[in-house]
């Protein structure tokens, strides 16, 4: 497998149908501008559906891809080595953020197992079936994944955006359950933008104190030295710095590039996957949103590479999905307006010849017309 090959996939939304869509904007009764940014939203999602006007998002997915990762062990996370599959349950059973939101705006929930350091019969069957493998090494002394890992996730990812797109799944909101996930993502941000730990150290979803803090910059410090020797490989780099779901998600994500299905992004985890994306296919970042600032600042860094602004700064660190959730009523609403709202009413030939002269009110113009 070559991630490079995306290259000559990856098409961008239809330029011509998204002109088209910005002159049915002039034309529409609101002011041009007065909507801000949903006029955008409108557009871009026209030209990704090569519809003018654009139709409504009505099959939105919530995909969250979950592992553990090997580097949590060094106490750098604000929960416990090896409890994903917590998070999992609580999202299950509807107990978590992202689940109470999926629930009230009726979004289907899917998580994919891509690496939970778990007992399998601690969750259902269509979570852990496609499990790569129980754990990922710490990154900041071995390696992630075997190279056969790496592609077997990033064909995980790959297959789940097909299963998406054939389901009829119109936009995907996309994000990550893990423990340690952040310190991997951080890592890979680094090495891809050349900058050092300590520039893209956050303190995570769950929150960390300052000792936690200084051992994560430490972790990502290690991590980033093996790191750069494999810059040059997108599939090594995952092996050596990242993790089943950061693996499957990059696959995810070009693949729902090539089958032209429109992501929400969510935080940190995401942005970083999206950054490796982009290092395959650089038409990919065309089709995808960045839900939310997460507060991570390598969650920053990367989005300002692939010059994409978050929809969203409501200051929400929960991650989970939860970011990119609360953006996509606002891209729904884009839609709708974008749709629904009527076309001037264009002016006549007679309309105009029926304006009264200089001079002359509109009285005068009733009694001409009389006679």
């Amino acid at each position: 497998m070559n991630l490079d090959d995306f290259s000559d996939l990856i098409e961008r939304p239809d330029g011509g149908v998204r002109r088209n869509a910005e002159e049915r904007r002039e034309r529409l009764i609101v002011p041009p501008g007065a909507l801000g940014r949903l006029d955008e939203l409108g557009e871009w999602l026209s030209a990704a559906q090569q519809s003018v006007p654009v139709k409504a998002v009505e099959q939105p997915r919530v995909v969250l891809f979950a592992a553990d990762h090997g580097v949590a062990e060094l106490d750098v996370s604000g929960r416990a080595a090896g409890t994903t599959h917590e998070l999992v349950r609580a999202a299950l059973d509807g107990a978590s953020p992202v689940a109470v939101l999926a629930r009230r705006f009726a979004v289907p929930l899917r998580i994919v197992d891509a690496g939970i350091d778990c007992d399998p019969e601690l969750l259902p069957e269509s979570v852990v079936r496609h499990r790569v493998r129980r754990g990922s090494g710490r990154i900041d002394i071995e390696d992630a994944l075997t190279a056969e890992e790496t592609e077997q996730a990033v064909r995980l990812g790959m297959a789940i955006a097909d299963e998406e797109a054939d389901s009829g799944t119109d936009l995907v909101v996309l994000g990550d359950l893990s423990v340690g996930g952040t310190t991997a993502a951080a890592t890979l941000v680094a090495a891809l933008c050349g900058t050092d730990a300590s520039v893209v150290t956050g303190r995570g979803g769950a929150g960390i104190d300052d000792l936690a803090w200084m051992r994560k910059c430490a972790a990502i410090r290690d991590a980033l030295r093996r790191a750069r020797p494999v810059l040059g490989d997108q599939l090594e780099l995952l092996a050596t710095v990242g993790g089943a779901d950061l693996a499957a998600m990059t696959g995810f994500l070009l693949q729902a590039a090539v089958r032209r299905m429109p992501v929400i992004l969510d935080g940190v985890v995401g942005a970083a996957c999206a950054l490796v994306a982009q290092r395959a296919a650089f038409r990919a970042p065309d089709w995808w949103l960045a839900g939310q600032v997460s507060g991570e600042p390598a969650q920053s860094k990367a989005l300002d590479r692939m010059a994409l602004t978050p929809l969203l700064d409501h200051g929400v660190t929960v991650g989970e999905g939860t970011g990119a959730l609360l953006a996509l009523p606002l891209v729904q609403a884009a839609a709708a307006l974008a749709a629904e709202l009527p076309e001037r009413t264009p002016v006549t030939a007679d309309e105009d010849a029926e304006e009264p002269a200089e001079g002359q009110d509109a009285d005068d113009v009733k009694v001409l017309d009389a006679t």
